[in-house]
């Protein structure tokens, strides 16, 4: 096996700013060597930028990052941008508001350095503020009552990469711009899902009711909930307020946390808004 690979680690940011400083301590804290980390700031509203320069300037030269800045193009731009700066075999894709097992990136990476694969995901990916009541609700809508963002019975293949060779991904052209779902569309150009592993990381959920508001707009744009007119009118009738709120009852009681009342009504408000902006043109690649 190849061990000695230079592995490129790609993070979009967009308004990271109180979870950043935090994914980057992580990775450089990582058992496999040797790493470059490409920050993607997307055009972030927030301190992230002050942030992320401020953790350059302390490391100085000990800091292998490359910090790159871009106007607000969404997750697609930000991450084909990232990979245009890479000079690894082997790209890593993780967002901004992880952190990770020591062990990650060689877990996540190995069958692809022993060529038992071309790309690779984990189940093993946790939700990373459990205790907030927001965080836990979101994984009670996914019918996911553990801490698990994947659940356990999951296929041992995705369409969705962490992990691919370099070469695998400039070969498509990278990832398409078309939004929540941008990240499936390598498998769907490549003819081919990422395979399990063992890797260990920990992501937030939304931790307050903005947040929460916020990441439902943001999926409701998707192509499974928008994509034609039969599932418009599906998604309308799924989400519609009044049916959500009595689902968050049923939800509450099963799990015994009535945050999940308020916690539907907000989701199903602002999916239905996306349906609704979606007919009248809304740009899906923004959040």
């Amino acid at each position: 096996m190849k061990s000695n690979l230079l592995i490129s680690i790609v993070i979009p940011v967009y308004n990271e700013e109180k979870s950043i400083k935090f994914c980057l301590s992580s990775l450089e804290s990582q058992t496999y060597k040797p790493l470059e980390i490409i920050l993607v700031d997307d055009g972030s509203s927030d301190n992230s930028q002050k942030i992320i320069q401020k953790y350059l300037d302390e490391k100085g030269m000990l800091a292998k990052i490359i910090f790159l800045q871009s106007s607000h193009q969404g997750t697609a731009k930000a991450r084909n941008l990232g990979v245009s700066r890479a000079s690894g075999e082997i790209l890593v894709f993780v967002d901004g508001d992880m952190i990770f097992a020591q062990n990650f990136v060689d877990e996540l990476t190995k069958p692809i350095r022993g060529q038992k694969s071309r790309g690779t995901f984990t189940k093993a990916e946790y939700v990373e503020n459990w205790n907030n009541p927001w965080a836990r609700s979101w994984n009670y809508n996914e019918g996911i009552s553990s801490k698990r963002r994947i659940p356990q019975d999951y296929p041992d293949k995705s369409p969705v990469f962490r992990a691919i060779k370099t070469m695998e991904f400039r070969k498509v052209g990278g990832f398409d711009d078309i939004g929540f779902t941008d990240d499936w569309t390598l498998s769907r150009k490549l003819g081919y899902l990422a395979s399990v592993t063992t890797a260990v990381c920990y992501h937030k959920n939304p931790s307050s009711i903005l947040e929460v508001y916020a990441q439902a707009r943001w999926i409701g744009k998707n192509e499974f909930i928008t994509g034609s007119f039969p599932r418009i009118i599906f998604n309308l009738i799924r989400y519609n307020p009044l049916f959500q709120v009595f689902n968050g009852v049923i939800l509450g009681v099963k799990f015994r946390h009535f945050y999940q009342i308020p916690f539907q009504l907000i989701y199903s408000i602002a999916v239905i808004q996306s349906i609704v902006g979606s007919v009248f043109g809304e740009v899906k690649y923004k959040r």
